[in-house]
């Protein structure tokens, strides 16, 4: 790509060439490992333009991860079509995602791995777009008790334990998914919709599990 270092382009399309670069590099070689020499290179243009337009190596992961969260959280947002059953939604959701981390696998490993692990403010980031997917995730589950039921019964507490426990399920799958040979998006939607959905439609219908329910004897208490 060294051949389009002199070329003009405007400033814009130049930036998003070098984050293109910085992803990929930062994806498949890490954080730490990457250099601003290589992502330069990679994208076409010479290290101290980088650093004109986005100043340090961590303003540059941190404008990676902040494109990458967008581009993930718009992705699951404009596959789930309102006016749909719930079940629908949900699935029409997990496809998106899964399909999105599936088509971007190094700005999914920038997300999962790397900005996990290198602390702040980079963990931050992320947690501001997990923070998002659950809120979202938590409103499909109102409404679909709400269609279920008219009147919910389901705890305010309890829907974000189940948001909570759907997005962590669905990020551990996609990490899975990427580094799984043949496994495709479709697939590991199937999987966690079969895995969550049968619990969730249980819910959705008013008939929650309980040892009770199963013949398992209570457990003895502290004190006991």
């Amino acid at each position: 790509m060294g051949a389009v270092k002199n070329k003009r382009m405007p400033r814009a399309v130049r930036e998003q060439q070098m984050l293109d670069a910085a992803v990929r590099t930062f994806g498949q070689r890490g954080y730490r490992s990457a250099s601003m020499d290589e992502i330069a290179d990679l994208a076409g243009v010479s290290k101290p333009l980088v650093y004109l337009y986005l100043n340090s190596k961590e303003d540059l992961f941190t404008a990676c991860i902040r494109r990458e969260a967008a581009a993930l959280t718009t992705a699951v947002r404009a596959g789930v079509r309102p006016g749909l059953p719930a079940d629908r939604q949900l699935w029409a959701g997990l496809r998106a995602f899964f399909t999105h981390t599936a088509e971007n696998p190094d700005g999914w490993a920038v997300l999962h791995r790397q900005a996990r692990t290198h602390g702040e403010p980079f963990a931050a980031e992320v947690a501001a777009m997990r923070e998002e997917l659950v809120a979202f995730v938590t409103q499909l589950i109102v409404v679909a008790a709400r269609d279920a039921h008219r009147d919910p019964s389901l705890p305010e507490r309890e829907v974000a334990g189940l948001a909570e426990a759907l997005v962590g399920a669905a990020e551990s799958l996609a990490a899975w998914a990427n580094a799984t040979p043949g496994v495709s998006a479709k697939q590991a939607a199937a999987t966690l919709m079969n895995f969550a959905w049968a619990g969730l439609g249980n819910l959705m219908q008013g008939r929650p599990w309980s040892p009770s329910a199963t013949g398992i004897p209570p457990q003895p208490s502290a004190e006991g």
